[in-house]
């Protein structure tokens, strides 16, 4: 998996829950049917009108095939009004790629699971142009102070080759995505570590995952 989305949607008010049952109950198998893993559904702690998700792909060209299967299929016709309807705005999405392995569990709870009682965080650094030189010592570094189960990824400059969703560019972003039993045990991880000098402080997105995400 050498490509990966990270997607934020702004919500109507009231309608997060709605899209996330809609979404695991409709867009989670057929999505991967066409090509694409769906990694991990999440509320925003801090914006209760953001509803943020991932998805991977083999590589480029794999994302390439995937999307026209899905979005000019039967199951998006049928359901895609609805999604709409319940989005202000659905264009901030990023093209990252993974710095380490992606390890994930294979069991994906079944549609009416309950949501767990887990805490995500993704700790988001903005280096724009100077990626190339931070990227090795957040890669040597920083990321290893998060843990061997952190999902680490970067941006990948790549031409959009689905352009009916756009995506941001010129971020140069480092992200690492880490996994809790709740938010204390993030707080007490993230007082431990210290930055290297010269790293910025880094901005944090507070994630409770939804029922069926695999990534908790």
């Amino acid at each position: 998996m050498n490509v990966i989305e990270l997607r934020q949607y702004r919500m109507r008010p009231g309608r997060t829950g709605e899209l996330v049952e809609l979404f695991e109950r409709e867009f989670v198998e057929p999505q991967e049917a066409a090509g694409m893993t769906v990694l991990g559904q999440f509320r925003d702690l801090d914006d209760p009108h953001r509803f943020v998700w991932l998805r991977g792909f083999a590589d480029m060209t794999a994302r390439g095939r995937a999307l026209p299967t899905f979005y000019d299929g039967p199951v998006w016709a049928a359901h895609r009004d609805r999604a709409r309807a319940t989005m202000a705005d659905s264009s901030d999405a990023r093209l990252l790629r993974p710095l380490g392995a992606v390890a994930l569990p294979r069991h994906r709870p079944p549609v009416g699971a309950p949501p767990p009682d887990r805490f995500v965080a993704v700790t988001l650094w903005s280096f724009r142009d100077a990626l190339p030189d931070a990227e090795p010592q957040m890669r040597e570094k920083v990321v290893p102070l998060f843990g061997p189960s952190a999902l680490a990824l970067a941006s990948l400059d790549a031409d959009n080759n689905f352009p009916r969703l756009p995506v941001r560019t010129g971020d140069g972003h480092v992200a690492v995505i880490t996994r809790h039993p709740g938010e204390d045990d993030y707080r007490a991880v993230r007082a431990s570590i210290v930055l290297p000098e010269g790293i910025p402080e880094p901005a944090v997105l507070r994630l409770a995952p939804t029922p069926r995400s695999l990534l908790r």
